[in-house]
């Protein structure tokens, strides 16, 4: 029995599972204390910070992620130490090239940056954007070799580290977003510096990048770096609409509380993500593309039936997630904008329901080495979404309608992307639902049978 427990704990999609659970929690945490220690206005810019650095970091680490993932599946060792070269010296490239950007922005537009919120994002994310490249491409590393042990490993330690700070700072310090931000960066350094020494972050290897490895990471980085960027937009278009409109940081601060909860329904889907985009890459790369069918169909039906208990759990609960993530303050209707955060809520659990499929179409799109296609899929979503935050803001002047949005924008997602994946798999989509039906009557099975034993 023991044995098994064990087999269950090292099991990839339970250590994935855990890697982003670890990283819910702390982040969850960290938000609520961080809402309930600074006023609406100041939160607003620390949310700004945040989800404008997530955002340069999907551009940066976009151009090779994805690529870096599927390549590292099905090379020998040799081949492998060129792949993880290249993968280091262009991510050390488009670091570069973002942070001269970014200081010649800052250097230009001082005013307009001050004044919409991003003067923290434009100051700080420079100096972390360098400290934390050894970080994030041990990361990636460690995902493509399904090392999920040492990935929950790191993520605990750098997203547990930064909580710590932050509960110490509401107990006892009240300090300043300069200082926060001053003792995130001396985390992230220490972090960084264990994936350096272990030689977790295959930066020493770039010696060996070659143009053919180049070559490759980019030609199919070319259109994931825009893939992720769109699907990054897809969440923070929302907040950079808000805040540029006459709304204000304020309202950026009550938008973010419920957009924020729905990484509660995010949490199973990274995680099964994380593990069935090396499988079917692998699969596709040996020629099986039976097997690459019958993983889209069990991964999206297992987390769709998942998604049902989600989003009713979100939707019921949904007065008491908003004030337990942001305090009493964030309930009720907002007298400047006419929010209501838990109205939102309520709107984002409906939209929930349609990311499995969603995500899974994108995933079989890019492991199938279709991501042209899966770039169409999310240029589409980001059009209709942009749109539909433009007329909601500025036109009706409604936040819920910005989360109505996110519903739409996921439609024609879902219908595009099952499109283009159905041309190149023939598909069944009912068998969606059945291989997830299966999915869970297997798990019961075996389970019955090893408490039965």
């Amino acid at each position: 029995m023991k044995t098994k427990i064990f087999k269950i704990f090292r099991e990839a999609n339970f250590l994935s599972l855990a890697a982003n659970l670890s990283i819910a929690f702390f982040g969850f945490a960290g938000f609520a204390l961080l809402a309930r220690s600074f006023p609406i206005d100041l939160f607003g810019q620390w949310v700004l910070y945040i989800s404008s650095g997530a955002f340069v970091e999907m551009f940066r680490f976009g151009i090779t992620n994805t690529a870096i993932i599927r390549y590292l599946s099905g090379v020998d060792e040799k081949e492998r130490l060129h792949y993880i070269g290249s993968n280091g010296l262009i991510g050390l490239i488009a670091t570069c090239g973002i942070v001269v950007i970014l200081l010649a922005c800052q250097f230009a537009f001082p005013g307009p940056i001050e004044r919409t919120g991003y003067a923290l994002f434009f100051t700080w994310y420079p100096l972390l954007a360098f400290i934390n490249l050894p970080l994030n491409t041990a990361l990636v590393i460690m995902q493509a070799d399904q090392k999920f042990g040492k990935l929950l490993l790191i993520k605990s330690l750098n997203s547990g580290g930064f909580f710590f700070i932050i509960l110490v700072n509401f107990l006892f310090f009240k300090m300043t977003l300069t200082q926060l931000i001053w003792a995130q960066v001396l985390l992230n350094v220490g972090t960084s510096a264990l994936c350096i020494i272990n030689g977790w972050d295959g930066l020493r290897h770039i010696a060996k990048a070659t143009k053919k490895t180049n070559k490759v990471l980019l030609d199919f980085g070319k259109y994931t770096t825009f893939t992720l960027i769109g699907t990054n937009l897809l969440r923070s278009a929302d907040t950079l609409i808000i805040s540029l409109s006459p709304l204000g940081t304020a309202a950026v601060a009550l938008y973010s509380i419920p957009l924020k909860l729905t990484e509660l329904q995010q949490i199973p889907l990274r995680s099964f993500v994380a593990t069935a985009f090396p499988k079917m890459s692998k699969a596709s790369v040996q020629g099986k593309i039976q097997e690459v069918k019958e993983l889209f169909y069990t991964y999206s039906g297992a987390m769709f039936y998942l998604f049902i208990f989600a989003s009713l759990t979100t939707f019921i609960f949904a007065e008491f997630f908003v004030q337990l993530l942001g305090g009493k303050q964030y309930l009720g209707t907002d007298p400047f904008t006419g929010a209501n955060a838990v109205t939102i809520m309520r709107i984002f659990s409906l939209y929930g329901l349609l990311l499995p499929i969603d995500r899974m179409t994108g995933v079989a799109l890019d492991s199938i080495n279709k991501p042209g296609r899966n770039f169409l899929k999310v240029l589409y979503m980001v059009i209709a979404n942009v749109i539909g935050d433009l007329i909601a803001v500025f036109v009706f002047h409604s936040l819920e309608l910005v989360a109505v949005g996110s519903i739409l924008f996921t439609i024609i997602g879902v219908w595009v992307g099952y499109h283009f994946i159905d041309k190149q798999l023939d598909l069944r989509f009912r068998s969606i639902f059945s291989s997830g039906f299966e999915f869970y009557k297997t798990m019961y099975l075996k389970f019955v049978n090893s408490r039965s034993r």
